[in-house]
């Protein structure tokens, strides 16, 4: 009997195409280390703060090597950054109130409120070279990726269903072992979806770092970034639409050839008795599972790397004796804990003094402006939250948990979300100019785009995450669209729901710096809020008016915390956790 195959199936299992598949590997491997190389010798280079930024379109595929270089350093860091600081917050309870409050704020801090220390201490730190503005550009990118990472590993650990921590403890796991077998798989999901949106973020970041005015000095570096800025400010629609095509497109090449393969590489972490029938499929994976260069030589050096690793951790105590489960340890009798704690509390009383002094120059005018705009800011960003929920929840749970509707929206969605805001925030801009509008009501529409994906993004992750056999059961004792949605669907998907309103109000309050404050040809558009302040204190180097603004963030981000995220995260921890 004769079998047919598909014929996008037999591409892959002819003999030859695993040899050109591996040429191609090598070729990527080849042009990533020149690049490296190229990117290394212009970062040592003499510095030089404002670069000639063109209008021409043949400099766009370098300013898009020069900002592709810079969104994938900041991810690394983000990533690392999260990895560190959710696991740290997860597993000391003495710290992880302040850790969780302190992520807080610092995500619901606009990028530009860290524009001036980071820069600063860049240059200073590494004088003489291009480096030191490349490294504060990239941290200020950092600051715009990393809260969502951080946030969602941190849920992750905390909702790791208890019968699964029992068993790694029950097979004498190292925490080594732990963390890479256990944690790192459980969190997969919810770190791979909350980089699409991450990155989105490092882009929406991208578009004020490459090109910035602080007080008497100006930073231009090329990039995408400064490329849009400059023919926003010139009013050439021609450069500014072909920047934003540009931008399009590497999102669209980033879908298929990273994010589509690590969503379906990642669907085989989901936690479930019965293997779902419907998987994510990625063409791409398919022909890297095919080649011998991809598949076998990443393998070979980590066994090398694990095996003698694991074989010494085995004869550790914690190997040895099970530990029980509420048995932790005392890190607060630890001497370092007790170090690190003073080290802190002198940091913040040199801050506070230094604070104390620079805000002694704040008048009682401007006090009534920052409170003016801190109201009407934190109205906006709610409502923006409200109306992003009102329909990311539905079309989420949609796209999560019905494989033909994802097929179709799930690859635009992606693409959408991975487009950064600020890409469109200059043509509906220059839409509000050529209208005669304004910014008070058109800033809500413009902080949807900064706020929505954070949401939409973490609904998915959770509906896909919904094991298939609760899916099932639910189906045999035909429960009714409403004992679905209330017994299934919504405790499912509570913890990434409540991450993604988490993060999605940091973005908010991100967005409200463009949103408020905005320059397009000769006019600057701009309406009462704390963004617009922040925006305006940054241009005019008024450093003590963008401490006050920041400082009232924090003040409204802390009493949310208490009042509705604390009690919302601590009911995810315990109500809304799968356990058997």
């Amino acid at each position: 009997m004769k079998i047919q195959y598909p014929f996008a199936r037999s591409l892959v299992t002819v003999r030859t195409w695993p040899f050109f598949i591996d040429v191609g590997v090598a070729a990527c491997g080849l042009a990533i280390f020149f690049g490296v190389v190229s990117t290394g010798v212009y970062w040592l280079g003499k510095p030089v703060p404002v670069v000639p930024i063109s209008n021409s379109i043949s400099v766009l595929p370098l300013y898009a090597f020069y900002s592709i270089v810079r969104m994938f350093i900041a991810y690394l860091l983000s990533l690392a950054f999260a990895i560190t600081y959710g696991y740290v917050a997860a597993y000391n309870p003495r710290m992880e109130p302040w850790m969780v409050a302190t992520l807080d704020i610092l995500q619901s801090i606009p990028v530009l409120s860290f524009l001036p220390p980071v820069v600063l201490a860049m240059v200073s730190l590494i004088p003489g070279h291009q480096l030191g503005i490349e490294l504060g550009v990239i941290l200020l990118i950092f600051t715009g990726q990393v809260w969502n990472l951080a946030f969602s590993f941190y849920t992750s650990l905390k909702t790791i269903p208890r019968e699964m921590i029992e068993a790694s403890r029950i097979y004498r796991f190292s925490g080594w072992q732990r963390f890479w077998q256990l944690e790192i798989p459980y969190a997969t999901i919810g770190l791979v979806w909350n980089s699409i949106v991450s990155v989105a973020g490092g882009w929406f970041a991208l578009i004020f770092c490459e090109t910035f005015t602080m007080g008497d000095r100006n930073f231009q570096l090329p990039g995408l970034g400064s490329f849009i800025q400059t023919a926003t400010y010139d009013g050439n629609v021609r450069a500014l639409l072909s920047g934003i095509a540009v931008v399009i497109l590497i999102v669209v090449a980033t879908d298929q050839l990273v994010w589509r393969p690590l969503i379906a590489w990642s669907d085989k972490f989901k936690f479930e008795q019965v293997e779902s029938a419907d998987r994510v499929k990625s063409p791409v994976l398919e022909l890297l599972r095919r080649s011998a260069l991809a598949s076998s030589v990443p393998g070979r050096v980590l066994t090398r790397i694990e095996e003698p690793l694991y074989r010494r951790l085995s004869r550790t105590r914690e190997c040895r004796v099970v530990r029980p489960l509420d048995q932790s340890a005392k890190v607060g009798n630890a001497p370092a804990y007790w170090v690190l704690l003073v080290a802190v509390a002198a940091v913040v009383c040199w801050a506070a003094a230094q604070a104390i002094y620079m805000l002694s120059t704040i008048t009682w005018p401007d006090l009534r402006l920052l409170l003016e705009g801190a109201a009407a800011t934190f109205l906006r960003v709610n409502a923006a939250l409200l109306i992003s929920a009102a329909w990311t929840i539905p079309v989420g749970v949609a796209i999560g948990l019905n494989p033909r509707i994802a097929r179709v929206v799930q690859p635009f969605a992606q693409i959408m979300a991975s487009v950064p805001a600020t890409a469109f925030f200059p043509v509906l801009l220059i839409g509000l100019v050529k209208i005669g509008g304004g910014l008070g009501i058109g800033s809500i529409a413009l902080m949807l785009l900064g706020t929505q994906w954070y949401i939409l993004f973490n609904v998915i992750a959770g509906a896909m995450s919904i094991p298939s056999d609760l899916r099932e059961v639910a189906s045999l004792y035909h429960f009714t669209r409403w004992q679905r949605w209330t017994k299934l669907i919504l405790p499912g998907i509570f913890p990434y729901l409540i991450t993604g309103m988490v993060t999605a109000s940091g973005g908010a309050w991100n967005a409200s710096v463009m949103a408020e404050y905005s320059h397009v040809k000769d006019r600057t558009l701009e309406t009462i809020g704390l963004g617009a302040q922040i925006d305006a204190a940054t241009d005019s180097g008024r450093f003590s008016m963008l401490l006050l603004a920041t400082i009232l963030i924090s003040l409204m981000v802390v009493t949310m915390n208490r009042l509705v995220w604390r009690r919302l995260y601590r009911l995810a921890e315990t109500r809304f956790k799968l356990e058997g």
